[in-house]
């Protein structure tokens, strides 16, 4: 008699999202269930093109998968009797019953935490073709210790690129490679030490391991007043201590609010005329949806705006590449700062991003992922504006998050419901600097973080718990 569940394919619970990949986290998911026992000894698994059909991947994602766990003993496959869960000698242990109103999940089913793009996007196809050839052209000297600015190939690749596609004044001679933002904020905190600056104006809003990394480096860090046109810098004149000011000018971070061009042009008069310096946070500036995206601040002034950005929202925070555009002034100093070779970033990946850029394969990608996000943005407006009408959402002309406004003193209760419906989400209080003036209930939800396969059970997730 023919295996029913080979005629028809047998259901399969499991959920991949969470880790760095697809086929990690399909791994992971597996031996969890496996080890803890909720998918038996001798319990046969779908096929691999059942399982691959059923969680929207390919087939070979799948496959590679089970040949991993057979490998590892997990599981095992015969011809005919198909992969089952293999026979283990450790019994299955009884769960501790805990009533289940008091019970929290361990782990989260679904994230919509902002700051990190949706891992599973990441282009690998392209991204090893342009290592390919990266690493064929490398020079012998690729392999050794090098300039502690970076690879000359990446730092002329972005130099055209940020002045295109940015705004930004810069030639390779004033760019310097760091592994991400906060080792380039970290370099400029040293910098700023030694320049003597004790004070760095931030925003009343804003990520606390850019200001604990400040405070750490000895620095006070006053914040600006915040409203919808962004940092009101006009009140950096009144900072008499302030020797430099961190921004988000093109998206803040977290309100999403661009910063007026009124303000913008007072943050540089503030520099000129105190000698004091910007740290442009241009994190997000290629995802612009709705209108041609607001170019950086820097080509204001390029002598004193410092210009940071990484590749990790348009392709990955894994990769550790970021680079700083720096006033022609400032070189010698954020070179010394940094060493006298570059020990933060491989030189290989730095070969393979210049030739990604220059191939245009870099355009090509962010230019999909905006069009991928924008659907995603669209998707949650439309469920919110269907399913929670009261819901208020702004901050979404840009980026990868929308803030959703709560009415007050709903923050708290609505961040713990979701924890226990399985979904991580921050309130807009986590990103508060202690000295704001304005104290807003609201949600940061960074839509980009899920995978597409959890992207339904997520949006779903979010509505039940919204007032």
């Amino acid at each position: 008699m023919t295996d029913a569940w080979a005629t028809f394919g047998a259901d399969l619970h499991i959920d991949p999202a969470g880790a760095t990949g697809l086929r990690a986290g399909l791994i992971d998911a597996l031996r969890e269930a496996a080890r803890t026992g909720r998918l038996a000894p001798g319990t046969r698994l779908p096929s691999s093109r059942t399982l691959a059909a059923d969680l929207g991947i390919a087939r070979n994602t799948v496959a590679d998968a089970y040949a991993e766990l057979v490998a590892e003993g997990w599981l095992t496959a015969r011809q005919g009797s198909g992969t089952r869960v293999a026979q283990r000698a450790e019994p299955r242990r009884a769960a501790t019953r805990v009533p289940r109103s008091r019970q929290p999940r361990t782990s989260p089913a679904y994230s919509l935490l902002p700051g990190s793009p949706d891992l599973a996007t990441f282009p690998r196809a392209a991204w090893l073709k342009a290592a390919r050839r990266a690493l064929t052209a490398a020079p012998n000297d690729a392999f050794g210790y090098g300039d502690p600015r970076g690879r000359v190939e990446l730092r002329t690749a972005l130099a055209g690129y940020l002045a295109r596609a940015r705004g930004v004044y810069a030639d390779p001679e004033r760019i310097v490679v760091c592994s991400g933002f906060l080792h380039g904020l970290t370099l400029m905190a040293k910098v700023l030490r030694e320049r003597r600056v004790r004070e760095v104006a931030v925003e009343s809003y804003g990520l606390d391991v850019h200001t604990r990394l400040l405070t750490e480096a000895g620095m006070r860090i006053p914040c600006l007043p915040l409203d919808e046109f962004g940092s009101r810098t006009g009140e950096l004149h009144r900072m008499r201590g302030a020797g430099a000011v961190l921004l988000t000018p093109a998206h803040q971070f977290p309100t999403g609010a661009p910063l007026h061009p009124d303000r913008r042009a007072a943050a540089v008069d503030w520099a000129r005329s105190t000698g004091g310096l910007i740290l442009e946070d241009d994190y997000d500036g290629e995802f612009r949806y709705d209108r041609q995206p607001v170019g950086a601040l820097q080509g204001l002034d390029p002598e004193r705006v410092v210009y940071l950005g990484t590749t990790s929202k348009s392709l990955a925070p894994g990769l550790r590449l970021g680079w700083m555009v720096v006033p022609r002034s400032l070189v010698g100093e954020v070179t010394a700062a940094k060493g006298p070779s570059d020990w933060a970033s491989s030189a290989l990946d730095q070969l393979t991003l210049a030739e990604f850029i220059a191939s245009g394969a870099y355009d090509r990608h962010v230019r999909a992922m905006r069009l991928r996000y924008r659907n995603r943005r669209d998707q949650l407006v439309a469920a919110l504006a269907e399913r929670a009408p009261s819901i208020e959402v702004s901050g979404i002309a840009a980026g990868l998050h929308a803030v959703l406004e709560l009415p007050e003193g709903s923050e708290a209760d609505v961040v713990r419901s979701a924890a226990w419906q399985g979904l991580v989400v921050q309130g807009l209080s986590f990103f508060r600097h202690p000295d704001a003036e304005v104290r807003r209930e609201a949600l940061v939800i960074g839509y980009g973080t899920p995978t597409d396969s959890a992207w339904a059970g997520t949006l779903d997730a979010l509505v039940r718990v919204l007032p």
